[in-house]
């Protein structure tokens, strides 16, 4: 049971930034539109005065949260950014995540970092796969989740069917805060169901200014009139039909996980954006704890505490500097302040914070509780760490993953040795790939595991753009690990070498960069084979936290 950690609070001034903080990540399935509508957020949020283009064409402005060459190139998000941005009464951080399942990895550990998170659908498509499994991480950690249906400009499912799939896939009371006009070439705006008012749409140009927002009641005569006869009688039959099928929202039930509030727009052409994000900060939760050896560790506490949940090499390459992103759960950061990282145990002063706004950085001298502070620098930092100033707080926030797929990066060009280790020393750091040395292999450089295939080529493309060393790719046999340890340890066996195991034809044993012992398999059908010549062993599909 997880009790309240009893913990002086912070000043009052400083409680009140801690309850003005909405901290959150955008998700979805690739090409469902989530960079598009972060762009558009930005844009609203005045943070940028041009919304950037997905597309990778020259004469367009380049997006904020996409900036790596690699993003820019292929229109993708690669790596999870942090933009923060002021709306209102509120301070929004805003941290835009990959989609491509590839680098879900990345995505997780963003989601260990955020209080909410917005789930991007695209509106033609209804809930795909990646989208699934990233909803399955939000409510295991309890995170709220917020719905925006996307592309309304665009031919469309059903409005209703899209709500009941959410409701039958999800499991979660839909509560649908607007309700669309229409779709495709037949879209006309949108229904705002608490405020009883039609926004009418009307594109802008390329999608790079504010939408004009024109409000009418349901029954006036411009709304009449922008509708066909058919289209109208549809969509009053559809809102009175709402009021029977869904329940009013509950921001208990919303926060609790169990009602999804429900958006419909455009995100291309800025429809539905503003009032998407007005509402979405009205019901989002402030900063929420952590847990720490049971107990709850709450944002207002005065001491300080937090966790590291991204490392990102080279965001200046001049400088060949590390950005270590850390979550602040409790208190205030004050720029030199000391804290002890929990891993090592070593005091550490916090000299050079930064605030990120994608690869733009500006010096932070105070930070909250619901804030993400890049430290800039060569601080021997590893993503999970535990930075406090109070020594009985430990986070154990990084979920673990198992490789999919396994690769040699091996360097092409002799007399680039030093950058390349360099190079694959600092990228490792970042945690998008595990490392595996095999046992009595000549090998020189260790054996890679991701998630993704697509996480190799990153990591090529990255030590050529930022190390200069070309690279080759090359497969192992193995493509499935298991973890191993004894069942009764043996007091004689050596620490360097592996417990006693019988392997079948075409397995290795292993050691992870942890310094776990595993074995390497060719397929999923020799786990059972080996599980089963092995009773003196205990078997794992994933390393122990």
């Amino acid at each position: 049971m997880t009790t309240q950690a009893s913990i002086s609070p912070v000043p009052a001034a400083a409680a009140r930034e801690i309850s003005r903080r909405r901290t959150f990540a955008i998700i979805s399935h690739p090409d469902a539109g989530k960079t598009t509508l972060t762009e558009k957020l930005l844009l609203y949020g005045g943070a940028i005065g041009l919304a950037g283009s997905v597309t990778s064409k020259k004469e367009k402005q380049t997006t904020s949260s996409d900036w790596m060459a690699m993003e820019k190139e292929r229109g993708i998000s690669v790596s999870s950014t942090v933009l923060q941005f002021e709306y209102k009464d509120c301070c929004v951080n805003l941290l835009d995540t990959p989609g491509h399942h590839d680098f879900s990895e990345d995505t997780y550990r963003v989601l260990s970092a955020v209080d909410a998170a917005v789930m991007v659908i695209d509106a033609g498509k209804g809930i795909e796969a990646q989208t699934l499994k990233l909803f399955d991480v939000c409510r295991r950690r309890g995170v709220p989740i917020f719905v925006f249906i996307n592309k309304m400009d665009r031919p469309s499912r059903p409005p209703l069917e899209l709500i009941d799939e959410l409701e039958t896939v999800l499991k979660l009371a839909p509560a649908p805060v607007n309700w669309p006009l229409g779709d495709g070439p037949r879209f006309r705006g949108v229904y705002d169901r608490k405020k009883g008012e039609v926004n009418l749409f009307e594109k802008t140009a390329h999608g790079a200014f504010k939408a004009p927002l024109e409000v009418a009641g349901i029954e006036d005569p411009r709304v009449r009139e922008a509708l066909s006869d058919d289209l109208y009688e549809t969509v009053i039959s559809e809102v009175e039909m709402l009021d029977g099928l869904t329940e009013p929202i509950d921001i208990e039930k919303v926060l609790a996980g169990e009602q999804m509030p429900i958006y419909f727009g455009s995100a291309m052409n800025n429809f539905g954006v503003q009032s998407m994000l007005e509402s979405f900060l009205e019901m989002a939760p402030a900063p929420t704890g952590r847990v720490s050896n049971d107990e709850m560790v709450p944002p207002t506490s005065n001491n300080f505490s937090g966790f590291v949940f991204k490392i990102q090499a080279n965001m200046n390459p001049r400088h060949r500097d590390r950005a270590i992103f850390v979550r602040i759960v409790s208190g205030v950061f004050e720029r030199d302040m000391q804290v002890v990282d929990q891993r090592t145990g070593k005091k550490v002063r916090l000299a050079n914070a930064q605030k990120l706004f994608g690869q733009g950085r500006e010096t932070l001298d105070t930070a909250y509780a619901g804030d993400v502070l890049a430290l800039v620098g060569n601080y021997n930092f590893l993503i999970g760490d535990t930075l406090t100033t109070d020594p009985k707080v430990v986070f154990n926030e990084m979920p673990r993953f198992t490789p999919e797929c396994f690769a040699y990066i091996l360097n092409n060009d002799t007399a680039a040795v030093k950058r390349y280790r360099s190079g694959m020393e600092q990228l490792m750091k970042e945690g998008v790939a595990q490392a595996y040395t095999v046992h009595g292999s000549f090998q020189a450089v260790p054996m890679l595991g991701a998630v993704g295939p697509l996480q190799f080529e990153v990591l090529q493309a990255r030590l050529l753009s930022e190390y200069n060393v070309e690279t080759r790719l090359e497969s192992p046999q193995w493509s499935v690990v298991q973890w191993f340890d004894e069942k009764e340890p043996d007091p004689l066996r050596k620490p360097q070498d592996p417990p006693k195991v019988n392997l079948p034809s075409g397995a290795a044993v292993a050691r992870d960069q942890d310094g776990n012992w595993v074995v390497l398999l060719s397929s999923k059908y020799m786990v059972s084979i080996l599980h089963d010549r092995n009773e003196h062993l205990n078997f794992r599909d994933h390393a122990t936290e």
